[in-house]
């Protein structure tokens, strides 16, 4: 069974429940206040408490997600965490919460900070985007304190996000007691995917006079995330594909933290973060090749509904395996000092972040028998019905279509043309100094003043290998370990580690990939001012923020010289030996006014007015990126050209909200919200462009090209209600509810679809608890209506996400005062993951199955329960 919600009922049923409670805790008022006394605080209640504390009194739109002790993060997951928050959506990649959008905007908006500073970080995947947005994948949530989200800008906050910032921070040793000790460990088993093992810790030490502290913290899990599902292709006969994705997944993180007090007015501090994920992966897909006479679309020329016997046997058998060596990393360290006298503070701030990710190698492995030939694959004949008039592929088999290691052929060899190594790199190095004076000047009551330098570099490279004369082929049972399940019958389960060795032994060296090269470097500069105010029943901020960015990227040009290979690979033939270089300079005045008016003591009306900026992505500014080039598909060799020169986006922006507080961590809240972003960034794309270089495979100079330039405008405005309501028995329910309404220019994307990436127009929290001293309990739902996901100019390309809910479960025991036993439940109603074709039957820029509804992907939800154990000392 399928919970279907409906948005406006549900934003009516939230508005009802809060203004219901908001009655009943005016009518209780006395009697509620002698019994919250008594009730024992724990970690839900106080999660929300803190939460409410921190919005009431931020000067801009804030809210929160606290951890009131350690490792009591309200989820086990950040991302999930994140979720939680009115008007944050989050976006699940490979059954991880990786990237957050804020108020329907995309995530690149979302200017991700560690205490405040800037955090580097890769993918791990050689086909995503390459943008701005921090991977949540790599964050264990048991090292963290809490989280942050300022939805409005202020002066003193570093530029970067449309969509907001946020700030995650981490644990000082100074806060917490002496030698605290804690421990947990997790096992994780899912309906889909093999266990999980998580073991995180954390020991924090400080003197009795709090002069000096140490803290160390670290975590690691390791576990076989695996994704069924099936993927529509349409590359030779409007073929599907079951596929079976699997990951070996490790992930370690460790945080130190020293902190010295050493004279009264003086702090400092050193704070080291660094966290990695092993991810390497396999794609395993068993092709089904519809019979030329199937239904179709003759808008798209895609089967709907075809249906096969015995006696009429699909025509073609393929089966073939991505493999690749996956990585990345993100490694921070940042030192600190801060300085009281009398009536000022002064801030100093120095780091450094590098992060690396990406492919060390990518092969591919396949064997195949087209026409009804004999071997050398020979899976059982397909006999069943594949359905494609919905959003979701249905495949249902009438035999038995498990296979095996002996319907292979006896060796197999890694395919030439599909071998790389795609790696990444990401760097910055900043400082930052920032006075606050403390002044009586009226309803002016403090002055703050920063500048900032920041030195980013990202890299990204290709590479292609030198073959060592005729490439080895291997035994094709030591490339397989077990089975793995595919739709509903099983398939050989590739073994990543044995495929990659295998294809390194032919490999001699590699040569770089001049198409794939590109390094930008951007060196900020801001400086800011800023005032707040505060008189009775009126405090706030206003301010300027200065920006100026020196952009510079790196790339081989082209010269169309030669036609003979360059340094043993094929498609530098079009590019020169040397690199290249363009410059050019931005600057901007960002004007910010935060005002809360307290119309009664629980009773806060808020109102923003601001101008943000988010940079353009990286894989729009690098000089020239080539794709599609000798590989096994024809007619999608594209040039895209990226240009350093472009603007930030730029977006005038406002708030206006009114939030009631009751009781200690009861509120109710509604907000509305406008955001006009001009320079958003579009691509022009010319198709049949002679380049001057020949595809080895089509042997034609016929590519479609792509340009990025500044263009058109786009706005985002919605409204966010919240409530929490603890009741004086140890329940409580907490909700809220987005509605967001985003126009982006069409042609800024391939699919023509003018709405932002990762934006849903709902999103919906509804949250059920109890708890007392021993036990607690909690019933958690998060929906989302459907939103794009866009993978750049890949052959993943432009999709429709279908609406997606999670019902999630949390219990816990304390089992004594240092010991909690945990039990986690998430996707109890096993939501698929279905993903489909929005743009236009006539939009030939994007792949066929991505065109007018047609089901391009969808997998198999599953259930994940976590049994934990925590020990706090």
């Amino acid at each position: 069974m399928k919970v279907k919600l409906t948005p406006i009922a549900t934003a009516v049923s939230l508005t009802l429940l809060s203004s219901a409670l908001a009655v009943q805790a005016q009518e209780a008022a006395p009697a509620a206040s002698t019994q919250l006394e008594q009730v024992v605080v724990t970690g839900i209640r106080a999660s929300l408490q803190s939460a409410a504390t921190i919005k009431k009194n931020a000067s801009a739109v804030v809210d929160a997600v606290s951890a009131e002790d350690v490792g009591k993060l309200p989820d086990s997951d950040v991302g999930q965490a994140l979720g939680r928050i009115p008007g944050v959506s989050v976006g699940r990649a490979f059954g991880q919460g990786a990237s957050v959008s804020i108020r329907g905007s995309d995530p690149q908006m979302t200017y991700t900070t560690l205490n405040g500073q800037t955090v580097a970080s890769t993918g791990w995947y050689d086909q995503m985007d390459i943008d701005r947005s921090f991977n949540y994948s790599l964050l264990p949530a048991e090292l963290i304190g809490g989280m942050e989200v300022y939805k409005s800008s202020q002066a003193n906050l570093t530029e970067g996000g449309i969509g907001g910032t946020v700030i995650v921070k981490t644990r000082k040793p100074l806060d917490l007691d002496p030698n605290t000790v804690f421990l947990s460990t997790r096992y994780s088993r899912s309906t889909i995917s093999d266990p999980e093992k998580e073991v995180s810790g954390l020991y924090s030490w400080r003197t009795a006079d709090r002069r000096f502290g140490a803290l160390i913290a670290g975590g690691i899990s390791k576990g076989n995330y695996i994704r069924n599902g099936v993927e529509a292709d349409s590359r030779w006969n409007s073929d599907v594909a079951p596929t079976a994705f699997v990951q070996d997944r490790k992930r370690t993180a460790i945080n130190v933290a020293l902190q010295a007090r050493p004279v009264d007015g003086l702090e400092l501090g050193l704070n080291v973060l660094k966290m990695k994920l092993d991810a390497d992966a396999s794609n395993s897909s068993d092709y089904l090749m519809h019979d030329a006479n199937c239904d179709k679309r003759s808008s798209i020329d895609m089967c709907l509904h075809s249906t096969t016997t015995a006696a009429k046997p699909l025509p073609h058998k393929f089966f073939q395996v991505w493999a690749r060596g996956a990585s990345m990393d993100s490694n921070s360290v940042v030192a600190d000092a801060h300085y009281k006298i009398d009536n000022a503070k002064f801030d100093l701030v120095l780091g450094n972040t590098q992060a690396k990710g990406g492919t060390s190698l990518t092969t591919n492995y396949q064997t195949a028998a087209f026409d009804g030939a004999a071997g050398p694959f020979t899976r059982p004949n397909w006999q069943g019905t594949i359905d494609a008039t919905g959003h979701q592929i249905s495949i249902n088999p009438t035999s038995n279509q498990s296979w095996g290691l002996s319907s292979l052929p006896a060796s197999m060899t890694p395919e030439s043309w599909a071998t790389s190594a795609g790696p990444n790199k990401d760097k910055e190095k900043f400082g930052q100094l920032d006075a606050t004076f403390n002044v009586d000047w009226g309803v002016i009551s403090a002055f703050k003043a920063g500048v900032r330098l920041a030195d980013h570099t990202f890299e990204k490279r290709s590479f292609r290998p030198i073959w060592a004369g005729t490439i080895a082929s291997a035994p094709t049972s030591s490339l397989f370990s077990g089975s793995v399940d595919v739709a509903s019958w099983s398939i050989p389960r590739a073994d990543v580690s044995a495929m990659l060795n295998n294809t390194r032994k032919s490999i001699t060296a590699w040569t770089e990939d001049r198409s794939g090269y590109g390094e930008l470097n951007e060196k900020n500069r801001s400086a800011y001012g800023m005032f707040e105010f505060d008189t009775e029943g009126l405090r706030g901020n206003f301010g300027l923020r200065y920006i100026s960015t020196t952009v510079k990227g790196l790339g081989y040009a082209v010269d169309k010289t030669g036609t003979s290979p360059k340094d043993g690979y094929d498609s530098n033939v079009g590019f020169a030996k040397t690199l290249s270089s363009v410059s050019t300079t931005y600057n901007d005045v960002l004007p910010s006014l935060n005002v809360a008016f307290d119309l009664r003591k629980d009773l806060v009306l808020r109102a923003t007015a601001s101008q943000a900026i988010t940079r353009p992505n990286f894989a729009n500014m690098f000089p020239i990126t080539l794709s599609g080039f000798n590989d096994d598909r024809s007619n999608n060799e594209t040039w895209t050209f990226g240009d350093v020169g472009l603007k930030p986006m730029k977006s005038s922006q406002a708030d206006i909200g009114v939030e009631y507080y009751y009781g200690k961590g009861n509120l109710v809240s509604a907000t509305y919200f406008l955001k006009d972003i001009s320079n958003f960034v579009t691509a022009l794309i010319t198709p049949d462009q002679q380049m001057g270089l020949v595809d080895p495979v089509t042997k034609k100079d016929n590519w479609t090209v792509q340009r990025y330039v500044n263009a058109g405008g786009a706005t985002i405005r919605g409204i966010e209600l919240q409530a929490n309501h603890g009741f004086s028995n140890g329940f409580g329910v907490s909700g809220n509810y987005t509605f967001t309404e985003g126009k982006a220019p069409a042609s800024s994307y391939l699919d023509a679809l003018g709405v932002f990436t990762q934006a849903s127009k709902h999103n919906v929290n509804l949250v059920g608890y109890y708890e007392d001293a021993s036990y607690t309990a909690r019933l958690a739902y998060n929906w989302r209506s459907k939103y794009m996901i866009r993978e750049g100019a890949f052959w993943y390309g432009n999709r429709m996400h279908d609406a997606f809910g999670s019902l999630d479960a949390s219990f816990g025991w304390n089992i004594n005062k240092s010991l909690k036993l945990s039990l986690d439940i998430v996707n109890l109603l096993k939501d698929d993951d279905v993903q489909y074709g929005a743009a236009a039957a006539s939009n030939t820029a994007i792949k066929t199955p991505l065109r007018a509804g047609f089901p391009a992907w969808s997998f198999q939800g599953e259930t994940t329960y976590k049994l934990g154990l925590t020990a706090k000392f």
